[in-house]
């Protein structure tokens, strides 16, 4: 009994000890997908006001891949001593492991989650040469043209909104799969495939710039970014409303102080206006939470995904 009071009182110096002298060096921001896309815009602007309280250099490593498994299989088997974060995502956490045989990690076993950051819906756009205006309008043409329209998707949630979407309005499409929602977008703005149920980080600069046409957001309300745009509702499918969210993880088992300092220090960079206002005019509402609130969060959202995924019979392509 003595040993293990010893053993137990040298383990919480040695936590203490971390946390006070934390961080000493540059802190690896794992983000699961190639630069360009939405995911890495939200990560960079969350981070580059972090490093300022923080006080060490954040390093962006971007591990695109298996809709972003890759990256996350990679930070949930570094050392936890919380100088690797995770940009965690409800389709890497909440989807992929229904998706795929075998992703590399577990949610809910193999993180400790410090956080939620932003949320967001998601949009419906096609590229200009698609001859649909509206959503009834792509749910007329997709009925006109069974398994001829093409729909992009860079990460699991987009996979899944076009799925839900066959679903809803007995349509048939084919899901063109990418590594990141960069590549995708090019190749959507290219005329490679029809349409993309993307995040509005992805979705919005394009929008604007006219160089893809924007049919509907899948939110209860219309995003501040692209106020012209209907929402699902108004475009009369209800049961099409879908959001998302982005949060940070850390490997299991980081010290517990180590797990709430960086949870601060995330709240008080999301409160930031530069980086409120950066992620609202991409789409993104800044908004954080306590780790006991993250982790109700995940395992809720593991149950939901799981059974739209059951029920669409999607597969990781």
């Amino acid at each position: 009994m003595r040993a293990l009071l010893l053993a137990v009182s040298w383990a919480l110096c040695v936590s203490t000890s971390l946390a006070q002298g934390y961080p000493g060096k540059a802190v690896r921001f794992i983000v699961p997908y190639p630069p360009g896309g939405g995911t890495d815009m939200a990560a960079r602007t969350i981070s580059a006001k972090l490093v300022e309280d923080l006080g060490q250099q954040i390093i962006i490593d971007n591990r695109g891949g298996a809709q972003g498994s890759i990256g996350t299989a990679v930070a949930a088997k570094a050392p936890a001593d919380g100088y690797t974060m995770l940009l965690s995502y409800v389709g890497t956490f909440c989807i992929n492991p229904f998706l795929y045989k075998e992703v590399g990690y577990d949610p809910l076993k193999d993180f400790a989650h410090v956080s939620l950051a932003t949320v967001q819906p998601y949009v419906v756009v096609v590229h200009p040469g698609v001859p649909a205006k509206s959503l009834k309008d792509l749910v007329v043409l997709a009925k006109t043209r069974p398994d001829r329209l093409t729909f992009a998707s860079s990460a699991s949630v987009g996979q899944l909104a076009g799925e839900h979407f066959k679903l809803l309005t007995k349509t048939k499409m084919l899901h063109v799969p990418y590594k990141g929602a960069g590549p995708a977008v090019i190749d959507l703005m290219g005329g490679h495939v029809d349409l993309m149920f993307s995040s509005p980080t992805s979705a919005v600069p394009p929008v604007k710039s006219g160089r893809l046409r924007a049919l509907a957001v899948t939110a209860p309300t219309r995003l501040n970014a692209l106020p012209e745009v209907p929402t699902s509702r108004e475009s009369g499918y209800p049961e099409f409303e879908i959001s998302g969210w982005y949060g940070v993880a850390v490997p299991a088992n980081t010290p517990k102080e180590i797990v709430h300092t960086l949870n601060g220090l995330l709240a008080r960079a999301l409160k930031s206006n530069e980086v409120r206002e950066r992620l609202i005019r991409e789409g993104l509402e800044a908004k954080a939470n306590s780790p006991e609130e993250m982790t109700a969060l995940v395992k809720s959202e593991v149950e939901r995904w799981g059974s739209v995924v059951k029920a669409s019979g999607a597969k990781a392509e």
